[in-house]
């Protein structure tokens, strides 16, 4: 005799929700009963490791930042910090969530908890702010409330990542610039975190973005326009040149990818760089690791709120610093000086006082009539006051 199936209540209520015109205290009583179930569940905050970003209590935020960056631990492990009536989490990708319904439910049900904070993970615009103390809302894209503090959520700083790592020794480096920033790569099996990352991304994007991507993923840290990526995918995707362009912006909009401008030249070809090195290895094949090493660069300094140009011979140039920094991980002394011999003119100009050389791990002051230069290893500049 085979066994009966009685199925969740609340999955068959959604069905019915759709599928029958009911009475608007019926689909109330059924918004109130998931509202009850999300409120009862326990949140965990499992393998979270410590972030620079922290959310002050009786502050609402918007926290912005691609996939896989951390967002919902961030939040919970805030949550968790309160007591557990005062706060609701909803993960408003929610398949059983009727936005219209919880607009109607939300404010009666935290009334009449007492509820204090509510949480709306992968927010929805269409979802009204309910009336209470404390909001925070997480998405890819930035809504611009003004009663929201904005926060952007980077993937994991170097500092971040080595709370990942098990040890700290001269791997760590090779490590951040293989595995990246993503968290919860980090606890994966190695033969897994590849199509992990593939699956996450594709949740995340629609197929001309995912192209794009993955078509940056070979190029990062080269000068990429939209032209040229739209006649690179032509070729094997049926695109239109608006379409790609709007998907590309929006990828820059995001934070999957960036641009670097050209010192006093906005019109010339941009840089362009991936949000986490870990992109390359799960969409590309090719291997370059002075270009990973350059990419961790230029998202260390953006963690850290710097804007930096590049020019001819300069990797990074930072006004508000005077400071040029170059990656040159495997470091040759006689190159370098003649690298910068190349760049004297710019150092004059620019009035830099400052050249840093990031390397793996060689360390050296270079006498220099112009600037400062000191070839230092990354770990020591990225764990100090960049």
């Amino acid at each position: 005799m085979g066994a009966k199936l009685y199925p969740n209540r609340l999955f068959i209520s959604s069905i019915f929700i759709n599928l029958l015109p009911l009475s608007k205290e019926t689909i109330n009583f059924y918004m109130q009963e998931l509202l009850q179930e999300l409120y009862k569940l326990d949140l965990s905050s499992q393998n979270y490791s410590p972030r620079t970003l922290t959310l002050e209590s009786k502050h609402s935020y918007e926290i912005v930042g691609i996939t896989q960056s951390g967002k919902t631990k961030v939040i919970k492990k805030h949550l968790l910090e309160h007591k557990k009536s005062s706060y609701l989490y909803i993960d408003c990708s929610d398949l059983r969530l009727n936005i219209a319904d919880l607009n109607e439910a939300l404010n009666d049900f935290c009334t009449k908890h007492h509820i204090n904070i509510v949480a709306l993970d992968n927010y929805n615009p269409e979802i009204l702010l309910p009336k209470v103390e404390c909001i925070i809302i997480a998405s890819e894209y930035k809504h611009h409330f003004s009663s929201l503090t904005s926060v952007r959520l980077f993937a994991l700083t170097y500092e971040e990542f080595l709370a990942h790592e098990e040890r700290y020794d001269s791997s760590a480096i090779r490590n951040f610039a293989l595995l990246g920033g993503m968290p919860r790569v980090h606890s994966i099996a190695s033969d897994e975190r590849a199509s992990y990352m593939q699956k996450s991304l594709r949740l995340a994007l629609d197929d001309v973005g995912l192209a794009i991507l993955s078509l940056c993923a070979k190029l990062h840290t080269q000068k990429v326009s939209a032209f040229m990526i739209y006649e690179r995918l032509k070729a094997t995707h049926k695109i239109s040149k608006d379409r790609l362009y709007k998907s590309y912006e929006d990828l820059l909009l995001r934070g999957y990818i960036y641009a670097q401008e050209k010192l006093n030249s906005p019109s010339a070809t941009k840089r362009l760089f991936l949000a986490d090195p870990f992109f390359k290895q799960a969409l590309s094949v090719e291997k370059n690791f002075g270009r990973l090493f350059e990419n961790i660069i230029f998202l260390e300094l953006i963690k850290r709120g710097y804007v930096s140009y590049y020019d001819d011979g300069i990797d990074f140039y930072i006004p508000s610093r005077g400071e040029v920094v170059l990656s040159a991980p495997f470091a040759d002394e006689s190159a370098l000086f003649k690298k910068i011999a190349q760049i004297e003119a710019f150092l004059a100009l620019h009035q830099v006082a400052k050249v840093s050389i990031i390397t793996m791990s060689s360390e050296a002051d270079l006498k220099h009539p112009i600037s400062q230069i000191a070839l230092v290893p990354f770990d020591e500049w990225a764990l100090g006051e960049l």
